[in-house]
């Protein structure tokens, strides 16, 4: 999904609008592949976790004889049962990126996981776009993945404890309709005008007010 030069235009006027009602500051990142530093992020961490958790529910290395060359033992020596581990691990490790890459994958991958992967990717935008670095920390993320079909909202400490998080929910909700309409500019510009009225709430603007971060949205492939 790309964005037309209209579509950067209504989103950043709708950004501007939403600011000039609040201190805080809206930045909106569409995403339009998989992160695959976050999706092996997730692969690495269920390949840690997986095969202590088949161990502990019962599975025995000896069962899985033909990862390791076909030994069978009762009571496998300690080497060949790292060896059946490690087996276990990479074998995780390669299905979650095999799943995580397929255009199946937001049928076949755990919704879990999927959250997991979205959320750590718009941990990333919300760095490398400045967020924390506004005045009172009152800086907000609207970041959509279409890949992933998923929308994330995050907010700065300034703003987070300040509002409730079902009103958080609202925006996610008006993003992720934008993309069941395929109209993620339209999603953006609700998601921004909503999140400028929740600001305004809790953050009037100050009389030296400045505009600290960039209205338009960003795209990233």
């Amino acid at each position: 999904m790309k964005l037309s030069e209209d579509d950067h235009a209504k989103i950043a006027a709708a950004v501007a609008a939403a600011e000039r009602g609040t201190s805080g500051e809206i930045r909106c990142v569409l995403a339009d592949k998989r992160d695959l530093m976050q999706l092996a992020f997730v692969a690495g961490a269920a390949a840690l976790v997986l095969p202590g958790i088949a161990l502990i529910a019962g599975l025995r290395p000896d069962m899985l004889t033909g990862l390791t060359g076909g030994w069978t033992v009762i009571d496998p020596a300690p080497a060949q049962a790292l060896q059946v581990y490690v087996a276990l691990q990479a074998v995780v490790f390669a299905a979650v990126i095999g799943i995580g890459l397929s255009p199946l994958a937001r049928w076949l991958m755990p919704a879990a996981w999927e959250n997991a992967i979205v959320r750590r990717a718009a941990e990333a935008q919300f760095v490398a776009l400045g967020l924390t670095h506004t005045r009172d920390r009152t800086g907000v993320l609207l970041y959509v993945s279409v890949a992933q079909r998923r929308a994330q909202v995050l907010a700065d400490i300034g703003i987070h404890a300040k509002a409730p998080e079902p009103v958080w929910d609202e925006v996610v909700a008006l993003l992720v309709e934008g993309l069941k309409r395929g109209d993620a500019a339209e999603g953006f510009a609700a998601a921004a005008t909503r999140t400028g009225e929740i600001l305004s709430a809790h953050l009037p603007p100050r009389m030296d007010d400045a505009n600290e971060l960039p209205d338009h949205v960003t795209e990233v492939r």
